[in-house]
């Protein structure tokens, strides 16, 4: 009961980041920070709690804090990740994101895989081939279609994070992996800046705003990736990789009761064969394993 409990509010703070990011960047007047200042004011809460966790948690048998272990290019992915998340919930509904973020991390590691030589069975393709085909037609032009721009974006970000992911295989101390990478990423903050300035693109925050970007990065970010970290040690990648699939739902849950946000048929059936057929393909790939 105690490990299910974990799971399940890791689950929900990898869902209430969406829930988060939508609310604070409401299109419009519902605006509450641009996203540029959230992505940046995200990364910097995340550095500050992973280093206190670390802090505490993560100290050699002098008592010295241990070296450092994160590296650049993860650094950029997850900037990345982080920015490209952001921008796209300008004009994306929470359980669309979310569904699109997750399913283009699943692909993005699952098409590393096969370029790295796996060869899936006749049951992982037709996992495989259902979720690809469900969401084509998800993003596909039509009246419930999202964004466009916005779904790419989010795309963007869905890949970034799973080539974070994919750099972070096998780390010793993913914590204090991940902890280096949130500080080293605050690094891509000022290009970014000067590009948002070079472009006269509108800066602003609210004290809503701020708050929102402190918790997405501090609790839902920080102490959220604690949290898997830990529960991923006793349920396994695989099952890891499957309860993930629960996020989208829970999104779509909270988007629609705390921002009154409405299913669409077309959300809903391309979730239930997108989250169904990578399920599918990971479970397949498990016993073929």
């Amino acid at each position: 009961m105690r490990l299910v409990l974990l799971t399940t509010l890791t689950m929900m703070a990898f869902a209430a980041n969406s829930i988060l990011g939508r609310m604070a960047m409401g299109s419009g007047d519902a605006q509450l920070i641009d996203p540029a200042s959230y992505s940046a004011v995200r990364l910097a809460g995340g550095a500050v709690m992973l280093w206190v966790l670390v802090a505490f948690n993560a100290r050699d048998r002098n008592g010295n804090a241990r070296a450092r272990s994160g590296s650049w290019g993860s650094a950029f992915a997850l900037f990345a990740y982080a920015t490209a998340f952001s921008y796209a919930y300008v004009a994306l509904d929470t359980g669309t994101g979310a569904l699109i973020l997750f399913a283009c991390v699943q692909a993005t590691m699952i098409g590393w895989s096969l370029k790295e030589g796996d060869r899936p069975g006749a049951l992982e393709w037709l996992g495989l081939l259902t979720a690809f085909g469900a969401f084509i037609w998800l993003v596909s032009p039509g009246l419930s279609a999202p964004d466009p721009l916005a779904a790419s974006l989010m795309a963007l970000s869905g890949v970034a994070w799973g080539a974070y992911s994919l750099r972070g295989r096998g780390l010793s101390d993913p914590l204090k992996a991940t902890a280096d990478n949130f500080l080293r990423s605050v690094a891509f903050v000022a290009p970014l800046g000067l590009i948002v300035l070079a472009a006269r693109l509108p800066v602003h925050a609210n004290m809503p705003g701020l708050v929102l970007a402190i918790l997405s990065g501090a609790v839902t970010s920080g102490l959220g990736y604690a949290l898997w970290y830990r529960v991923l040690r006793q349920i396994g990648a695989t099952q890891g990789a499957i309860v993930q699939l629960t996020v989208p739902v829970i999104a779509t849950l909270g988007g629609t009761l705390l921002l009154g946000e409405a299913w669409s048929l077309r959300l809903l059936i391309s979730s239930l064969l997108i989250l169904g057929g990578v399920a599918t393909a990971i479970i397949a790939r498990q016993k073929r394993a």
